[in-house]
């Protein structure tokens, strides 16, 4: 069956753990003052709170474009704690942030024409979905980042807006009893948050739906090329140097195994990434099956496909390399695939796990024999 791209439910389960992390963890460190986006200080009752702007820097969103090809994506965090957004005043509203930056700057930005506090915990510069589901978006850390920020001291009412996806992670009946104040869901996205509060922390159906658009996987698709390329830096230069041994086993040479077979290896895996990595994601509401493994396989499949056409030799019966590729580039791209289940808004943590078990040997078995008809098909050219 074909998903069609519609919106999907509210999700209230921790978000999946696919074959990649969602985002890494790391101590935060540093002055809060001292991060070039803080633009002064407001004095509060509490002490002085940096001041932040809704309008994103150049600099800004050069880190935004870095961490989108994961370019120091590990050390991406603002220094949790209490920030004036704009000119805040005691009865304005404290939103609550994650401390990946990438999240901070969402939410500021979609925040822009507002006078808020911003709230922001210490999720060891993890997004907000991810953070909730690994616990570092939590109870504890809410009620003691309220606490050790003084928020009390600084405004007049007791009410925390919290991203809808942070659900998982926090118990609110908790935060209320440890810290005095309570806990309001707002919408899914930030854009809807000034809508949100102009209906008097009210969301209309529209925002408490969870949706994964083509633009939104598209702009995954740079980490998990980045992601998966440091695997290829070693990879396609081995699979050039065992065709170049080949070529010398099977008595072409070094220079016409590598030239040959070799190339053909390094298409045949480039291959592969794009089909997994790229089409994938694009096109992953239209992929038939549920699980990731599945809709990466047809993919895969469409590209061993396209081996036949330029092969010389491709007519019945195929030769060994030709069947190697057909196993091989199917299996890493339903495997690469998978990475996205981390990244989904229609997967379940026990569901990966599930899948992994069945799909990953599965995987392993096709690249495997591949790997060894392409090596047999070296020595016996």
């Amino acid at each position: 069956m074909t998903l069609s791209p519609q919106p999907l439910p509210l999700l209230t389960r921790m978000p999946p753990q696919g074959p990649a992390p969602c985002c890494p963890a790391a101590e935060p460190l540093g002055d809060p003052m001292a991060q070039p986006f803080v633009m002064g200080a407001l004095d509060t009752p509490a002490g002085p709170a940096p001041r932040v702007s809704g309008q994103l820097s150049p600099a800004d969103r050069r880190g935004t474009l870095r961490v989108r090809w994961d370019i120091g994506r590990h050390d991406y965090k603002v220094v949790p704690g209490l920030y004036a957004l704009n000119n805040p005043t005691p009865d304005s509203p404290v939103l609550v942030s994650a401390n990946y930056k990438l999240s901070f700057d969402h939410l500021r930005e979609a925040a822009r024409e507002l006078d808020a506090w911003l709230l922001v915990l210490d999720t060891k510069g993890v997004n907000v979905w991810c953070a909730a589901g690994k616990g570092t978006m939590g109870t504890a850390e809410l009620a003691g980042r309220v606490r050790s920020s003084g928020l009390e001291r600084v405004v007049s009412h007791r009410r925390l807006i919290l991203p809808q996806l942070a659900a998982p992670g926090v118990a609110a009946h908790l935060v209320k009893k440890q810290c005095g104040f309570g806990v309001v869901y707002g919408p899914v996205m930030a854009r809807d948050l000034p809508a949100f509060l102009a209906k008097g922390h009210k969301a209309d159906p529209a925002m408490r739906r969870v949706r994964f658009p083509l633009r939104a996987r598209a702009v995954l698709v740079p980490v998990e090329l980045m992601q998966a390329l440091k695997t290829y830096l070693w990879l396609l230069p081995s699979l050039l140097l065992l065709a170049g041994l080949g070529g010398l086993v099977g008595g072409l040479g070094f220079w016409a195994g590598l030239g040959g077979a070799g190339l053909r290896a390094v298409g045949a895996m480039l291959l592969a990434l794009v089909a997994g990595a790229v089409a994938s994601p694009l096109l992953l509401p239209w992929l038939p099956g549920r699980a990731f493994s599945l809709k990466g396989l047809w993919p895969g499949l469409a590209g061993a496909a396209l081996l036949w056409a330029p092969w010389p030799g491709a007519a019945w019966p195929p030769s060994a390399e030709l069947m190697a590729w057909c196993l091989a580039v199917p299996a890493l791209s339903s495997f690469l695939a998978m990475n996205f289940t981390g990244a989904s808004t229609y997967t379940s943590l026990s569901g990966v796990k599930k899948e992994m078990r069945r799909a990953v040997p599965l995987q392993i078995a096709a690249a495997a024999i591949g790997l060894g008809l392409w090596l047999y098909a070296l020595v016996a050219a």
